[in-house]
C-alpha cells in the first residue's frame, strides 16, 4: 500500500525548493478554494507546481480511480508536469499519455489507475473513446496552456474531452499569455483570474545583430563565438532553415542539437536531455520550443529569423530571463531589413569585440537499458559508475531516470572506459545495455 505525503513542507524539501513565489502562493490558495481558476503568468515561473501542489492536497487518498486530467499541448510540456510530480514524491500514482507513443504501453500503465492523468488532448481523447479508464471520479481537470493547444489545432479533442466528464467540479486553466479569449466550451462558474504577466522576463535584454550580408549564416557563427561558453537556443522558422543551419555549424565544428515537430518523438526527448545535462549547449529550434519545454539556466535566445507573430516573439525569449534571472535575445538582421517597431529602441550588439573561440562541452550522454519498472534507482546507478569504473564524482553529470532506461551524463574522456565496463554487467539482477546517444 502506498504511503501518501501531502504535507507541503516535505514536498518542497524533496523539490529543493525553500518557499513557494507570490505567484504559486496566490494560485494554491484559489485552487484550494474549490473556485474555477484562470491562472496567467509568464513561461518558467513555476505554473506546474502552483497547480500540482494544491491539487495534490485535495486528493482522496482512499480512492483507487482517476481523480484529475491534466490536458498539455505538447508531448514535452506533458513529459514535464509527470515528471514534476513524481519527483513531489507524493505518492499517488501519476501517468502521461501522449501521441507518438505506443498505445500498448498506455494500456500497461492505465490497467491500476492513476489518481492523476496527464496527456495531450488527441491521445486522451482516444483513451475516452476507448474507455480506457473510468471518468466519474474525475473532479478537478487542467488545461495548461490552453491558449497553444487551441492555436495548434486541439479544439476538437478538447471540447470532445470535456464534454465528456460530467463530474468535473473544478477547472483550472494556465497561460502564459492573455492574447486568446478563454474558451467557450468549458463551463467556467465565476473564475478566480490571477494575472503575473506584468512581471514578465524583467531582466531580460534585447539587441540587434546587424549582418551586413542578407545569408546570415556567417554572422550566425560569429554571433556563437561572441557569446561563448552559454546555453542558448536559436529559432529558426522552418525545418529546412534548421537543417541548413545545421550543416553550417557541423562544417564550423560547433556542438549543437536540433528540435522541430517532425522529428521522432525519441529523438526530440534525447535531444532536450542532452541539453539538460550540458552535453549540447545550443539547440536550433522551431517555435515548438518556444514555451512547456524543462530547460533551466538558457543564458541567450537568437533569433535567426524573426517569428511570424509578435507573440511568438515574446514567447521565445520567455524562455530566458526567467525566474528573476537575467538572460538576453539577439536578432539577427540583414542590413537592409525592415526594423519591426518593437526593435525600434533595440541597441545594436557589436561582434568587433570580445569574439572567442567556441568549446564544445566536456560532457558525453551515455543510455542505460534499466530504469524504475526494473526498481533501479538513480542511487544504484551512481553506486555502480564509481565503483566499479575509475570515474570520479565530479566527472559524474546529470542522471534522468525513466520508467524502462536512464541517461547518465559523463565526461567525454571517461565515455569510452564507462561503457567498455559496464555493457552487458548487471544491475539489481538485471542485464544492462550501455552505449553513448
Amino acid at each position: 500500500m502506498r504511503t501518501h505525503i501531502k504535507d507541503r513542507s516535505s514536498i518542497l524539501a524533496k523539490l529543493g525548493i525553500a518557499e513557494l513565489n507570490d505567484m504559486q502562493q496566490e494560485s494554491a490558495k484559489a485552487i484550494a478554494s474549490k473556485k474555477d481558476v484562470v491562472l496567467l503568468s509568464p513561461t518558467g515561473t513555476g505554473k506546474t507546481l502552483a497547480f500540482l501542489l494544491p491539487i495534490i492536497e485535495s486528493l482522496d487518498a482512499a480512492s483507487t480511480a482517476v481523480q484529475v486530467l491534466v490536458v498539455a499541448p505538447s508531448r514535452e510540456l506533458a513529459i514535464q508536469i509527470e515528471s514534476v510530480a513524481r519527483e513531489m514524491g507524493s505518492g499517488y500514482k501519476t501517468n502521461v499519455v501522449y501521441g507518438g507513443r505506443a498505445i500498448a504501453k498506455d494500456k500497461i500503465d492505465l490497467q491500476h489507475n492513476p489518481a492523476i492523468l496527464i496527456g495531450t488532448p488527441g491521445r486522451l481523447a482516444d483513451h475516452l473513446r476507448r474507455e480506457s479508464f473510468d471518468t466519474d471520479k474525475i473532479k478537478i481537470v487542467v488545461l495548461d496552456e490552453f491558449d497553444k493547444s487551441l492555436e495548434i489545432g486541439f479544439e476538437e479533442d478538447m471540447r470532445e474531452i470535456i464534454g465528456e466528464l460530467q463530474e468535473v467540479q473544478q477547472y483550472i486553466l494556465t497561460s502564459a499569455t492573455d492574447a486568446i479569449s478563454l474558451p467557450s466550451f468549458v463551463p467556467l462558474q465565476d473564475p478566480s483570474e490571477l494575472n503575473y504577466l506584468q512581471d514578465a522576463n524583467a531582466g531580460l535584454k534585447i539587441r540587434k545583430i546587424i549582418s551586413p550580408e542578407k545569408d546570415k549564416l556567417s554572422t550566425l557563427l560569429r554571433a556563437v563565438r561572441h557569446l561563448g561558453d552559454q546555453h542558448m537556443i536559436i529559432f529558426c522558422n522552418f525545418k529546412d532553415s534548421i537543417e541548413r543551419v545545421s550543416d553550417y555549424l557541423d562544417d564550423h565544428g560547433i556542438v549543437h542539437g536540433s528540435f522541430y515537430g517532425g522529428m521522432e518523438q525519441k529523438d526530440r526527448e534525447r535531444i532536450l536531455i542532452k541539453f539538460r545535462n550540458s552535453t549540447i549547449k545550443i539547440l536550433l529550434a522551431t517555435d515548438l520550443a518556444a514555451r512547456g519545454l524543462d530547460v533551466a539556466e538558457i543564458q541567450a535566445i537568437i533569433h535567426y529569423h524573426m517569428p511570424l507573430r509578435e507573440q511568438e516573439f515574446i514567447h521565445r525569449n520567455g524562455r530566458t530571463a526567467r525566474m528573476n534571472k537575467d538572460g538576453a535575445a539577439y536578432v539577427i538582421m540583414w542590413k537592409d531589413d525592415e526594423i519591426p517597431h518593437f526593435l525600434e529602441d533595440c541597441e545594436v550588439e557589436s561582434l568587433d569585440r570580445h569574439e572567442q573561440e567556441f568549446t564544445n562541452p566536456p560532457m558525453a550522454t551515455l543510455f542505460i537499458s534499466g530504469g524504475r519498472r526494473d526498481k533501479i534507482s538513480k542511487g544504484d546507478i551512481v553506486g555502480m559508475i564509481l565503483k566499479k569504473t575509475t570515474v570520479e564524482k565530479d566527472e559524474l553529470g546529470l542522471i534522468e531516470l525513466k520508467p524502462e532506461c536512464a541517461f547518465v551524463a559523463v565526461t567525454t574522456k571517461k565515455a569510452k572506459h564507462v561503457i567498455a565496463t559496464l555493457n552487458n554487467t548487471s544491475v539489481k539482477k538485471r542485464k544492462i545495455r550501455v552505449y553513448q546517444i
